[in-house]
C-alpha cells in the first residue's frame, strides 16, 4: 500500500475502566441481547449466557458495540472492529493507572488475528 492508501485508515484504540455497580441489570441486559441475536447458533447462545451468568466482564463484551462509539461521526465507515473485556484489579491511587502518553499501544502490539477483516471478537 502507498502512503496514500494507509493514511485514509484510522486505528482508535480506547481503554476503559469501568465499576459494574449493579451486576443483576448487566448480566439481564447481556441475557436480553443474546437472546435477541437471531444469528447466534443454539449451542453457542447456551455457553454465552453461561458465560455472562459467570463473568461481569463477558456480559459487558456482549453489550458493546464499537459501531455505536463511531456509526454517526460524518466521513467513516466502521472496516473492522475487536474488542475483549477482562476482569481488572483497579486502584485509582496506583501509578499504574494514570493516563498518559506513554501508554501500552504501539504498532507492535496490534492482534493480526483480525487482519483479515473479518470481524469483532463480540457481535
Amino acid at each position: 500500500m502507498t502512503s496514500s492508501e494507509t493514511s485514509r485508515y484510522v486505528r482508535l484504540r480506547v481503554d476503559l475502566v469501568l465499576e459494574v455497580t449493579e451486576r443483576d441489570e448487566l448480566t439481564d441486559a447481556a441475557l436480553r441481547r443474546i437472546g435477541d441475536d437471531e444469528y447466534m447458533p443454539d449451542e453457542e447462545r447456551a455457553h454465552a449466557r453461561a458465560a455472562v451468568r459467570e463473568d461481569e466482564a463477558e456480559a459487558l463484551a456482549y453489550l458493546v458495540e464499537p459501531f455505536q462509539l463511531v456509526g454517526e461521526v460524518p466521513g467513516v465507515e466502521l472496516v473492522q472492529a475487536s474488542w475483549s473485556s477482562e476482569q481488572a484489579a483497579y486502584d485509582p491511587d496506583v501509578d499504574a493507572w494514570l493516563v498518559d502518553d506513554d501508554d501500552d499501544f504501539d504498532d507492535d502490539d496490534r492482534d493480526d488475528s483480525d487482519a483479515d477483516g473479518s470481524g469483532a471478537d463480540r457481535q
